[in-house]
């Protein structure tokens, strides 16, 4: 598969204007990214720019800290999806993992997953607030809630992602679940390292530059 085509082309700063979310969804179409990675509020918007164009939508539920209610990111999920998503990364709720109430995380996953059905799910982990332990265990349960993905990080936390964390991840869910890499990944060459150790997706602010930045067009 060529680069661009793992790339979610992504913008979720909290202070994105229309104009910024409109240049982000022409970006994706110049260069057929897989997707546009935006807040829910912004699905409809994006959804007007992209049209009837192969560029797939994904919203963010429950963003950046997963700490709202299930409840909450269902209608979220739900929402944005009325609206022209058919993607969806969901927060982990990280707080819950790490007191070790796995059957909340676990509900809390499956339940989001039930009500949007057929649509891709990927939970957010946040790898830099987990240990290697907490990771795998975020990972088999991902599994059990039959989660599409699981995603390293928000890139609003104090790091992205990381090698090291992306095997562990691979190891865990085996064929079972695909992964994104996402936070901090700027270049193409740091891209291509994620895909040759089995990352599926790529979320990055950076794509336009990837893309620039390649040698040759045989990337894409």
């Amino acid at each position: 598969m060529k680069l661009n085509k793992y790339i979610d082309h992504t913008l979720l700063s909290a202070s994105a204007t229309e104009a910024e979310v409109l240049k982000l969804c022409d970006e994706a179409l110049k260069y057929n990214f897989h997707s546009v990675c935006v807040n829910s509020s912004n699905v409809l918007l994006a959804k007007q720019a992209l049209g009837r164009s192969e560029v797939k939508i994904c919203s963010v539920v429950g963003f950046p800290l997963g700490a709202m209610s299930t409840e909450a990111k269902i209608f979220e999920a739900k929402t944005a999806i009325d609206q022209g998503a058919t993607e969806i990364d969901m927060v982990m709720n990280i707080g819950r993992l790490k007191s070790k109430n796995y059957l909340a995380v676990l509900k809390d996953i499956s339940k989001v997953k039930t009500a949007i059905g057929n649509t891709t799910l990927k939970v957010i982990l946040e790898i830099s607030e987990l240990s290697k332990n907490e990771i795998v265990k975020a990972c088999e349960i991902c599994i059990d809630a039959k989660a599409d993905f699981v995603k390293t990080s928000t890139g609003f936390s104090k790091s992205g992602a990381t090698l090291t964390a992306v095997k562990i991840m691979r190891k865990t869910v085996r064929k079972q679940l695909k992964i994104k890499a996402s936070g901090g990944i700027r270049d193409a060459e740091t891209a291509q390292k994620y895909i040759d150790i089995g990352v599926d997706r790529i979320g990055a602010s950076s794509g336009v530059a990837m893309m620039n930045n390649l040698v040759s067009t045989a990337a894409y």
